[in-house]
């Protein structure tokens, strides 16, 4: 079994062909910038916005530490789950499920995939949600400008919704996620635009002097809220925090993309510091300078609730760089989906030239494109279906919140921390796996310690019940 700063390169003979990886799949080309970048992507979404809200809730020592000891624990566990992308036999497992089956099995497979993919779904569903209130906002924004401030200005969301979906059916033709690199890069940029933006505006907001009340606990009992509510809303803010920092849902499906060399784990390890580490800061900011200004009255969004009306142009621009990064963000938690389905079908059906052939057609400026009939009927579907909930539940973001909190702890914590263990176990009894070269001394196997007497009989059953397991 690998140490777990192994190099994960397997002992396979690499295939001769320069353009094919050691698994006959086509060359992976991630890096640690294209990793880092589909992290942020990932993490920092429209959320940041309202983290002062959320430290309203908790206070500064609370709200502060709470944001502070998700950011370790993600982190943390995201390497143990780094570490279980090679099974121990060297082979890569492809998703979030392979691994848990590669290392746990059973029934823990299938509840892996209802957590991963319904949280997957329902954040592609608020993502739609999300990307039509703020396209509303650059709508209102203008039109408070013009108007003033106290002027009625509403518009429906279903058009920008229909929008939304529109720009998704074209961008869901991109293969794989392999492909999603530039939209990541380009994701990322406009994450860090509307979050400076954000604290920008609330840092000028302190040094204008009108701030809103803060306390050590956040909102006062009796003044900002009622006991029970103090309660409910801290749990909330909690909840909102450590579902805010999840990427583990796509952490795999990343890691598949980073080339062999240097190993992938060491590769996403950096890759998960540099967007752990980011993102923290971010929110960091956000929250506290937010909190700021705004006191116990900070807004759920800094934006979409008008907690600032001027410069309204700057507002519509960080609107916008919200609307496009949800646009590319929308495919990073889409793809999965995409490519669970085409490969349970590719495998049902193989010889079906509508599911597996593809088609190479010309398009004007893109140039060569590779077309597959069933990837564009079942992507244009899915689209369509889930702009369809959106518009018919535009209160799914409340739905989203519970379904993100329920599936944070397998997903984040139980599943990396139980496969860590596994893996453990197996380097415990039986020493190195020889698929792997270690850069740290491992863990010697009971028959490297050479015990004898009646602790080689308990090692016996030891590992005969582990052969079991």
């Amino acid at each position: 079994m690998k140490s777990f700063d192994a190099v994960h390169n397997p002992s396979a003979v690499e295939s001769a062909d320069a353009n094919v990886d050691d698994d006959g799949r086509e060359k992976r080309t991630g890096t640690l910038m294209t990793a880092s970048a589909h992290i942020i992507t990932a993490v920092i979404g429209s959320g940041v916005l309202s983290l002062a809200w959320a430290i309203a809730q908790l206070g500064w020592v609370a709200g502060t530490l709470i944001l502070v000891t998700f950011a370790i624990v993600n982190y943390y566990t995201s390497t143990m789950l780094a570490d279980c992308y090679r099974s121990d036999a060297g082979a890569r497992n492809y998703t979030y499920m392979d691994v848990v089956r590669s290392y746990l099995g059973g029934r823990k497979v299938q509840l892996c995939g209802l957590a991963q993919y319904g949280c997957l779904v329902g954040v592609t569903i608020g993502y739609t949600i999300t990307a039509s209130i703020s396209l509303v906002a650059i709508w209102k924004a203008t039109c408070f400008h013009k108007k003033g401030h106290g002027a009625k200005c509403s518009i429906p969301n279903y058009p920008f919704m229909a929008a939304f979906g529109v720009v998704e059916i074209f961008l869901s033709q991109l293969p794989n996620f392999h492909k999603l690199s530039f939209l990541s890069i380009i994701a990322a940029v406009m994450s860090f635009s509307y979050a400076s933006i954000g604290i920008g505006l609330a840092i000028a907001v302190v040094a204008s002097g009108k701030v809103g009340k803060t306390g050590v606990t956040g909102t006062v009992v009796g003044v900002d809220v009622t006991a029970s509510d103090k309660i409910w809303k801290a749990f909330q803010a909690t909840g909102d925090i450590a579902f805010s920092y999840s990427f583990s849902t796509i952490l795999v499906e990343i890691q598949d993309t980073l080339r062999s060399s240097p190993p992938e784990n060491k590769v996403m390890k950096k890759a998960t510091l540099a967007g752990v580490s980011t993102t923290t800061v971010f929110y960091i900011l956000c929250g506290c300078m937010g909190y700021a200004a705004f006191g116990n009255r900070a807004p759920g969004d800094f934006l979409t609730d008008f907690g600032f009306y001027e410069p309204y142009w700057l507002i519509n621009f960080a609107n916008a760089c919200i609307v496009l990064h949800l646009i590319a963000a929308y495919q990073v938690f889409a793809q999965p989906i995409f490519q669970l389905v085409e490969n349970k079908c590719n495998k049902a059906w193989p010889e079906n030239n509508f599911i597996n052939k593809e088609h190479s057609i010309n398009i004007p400026f893109l140039g060569k494109w590779r077309i597959n009939f069933f990837r564009l009927v079942w992507r244009t579907a899915y689209v369509i279906l889930t702009t369809f909930v959106a518009v018919i539940f535009p209160f799914f973001n409340s739905i989203l919140g519970l379904i993100g909190a329920t599936a944070f702890w397998p997903l984040t914590v139980y599943f990396p921390v139980e496969m860590h263990i596994s893996q453990r176990k197996k380097e415990f009894m039986y020493g190195p796996n020889p698929n792997f070269k270690g850069s740290r001394t491992p863990t010697p196997s009971i028959q490297q310690r050479g015990d004898t007497g009646s602790g080689n009989s308990g090692a016996a059953e030891m590992i005969t019940g582990l052969d079991q397991f």
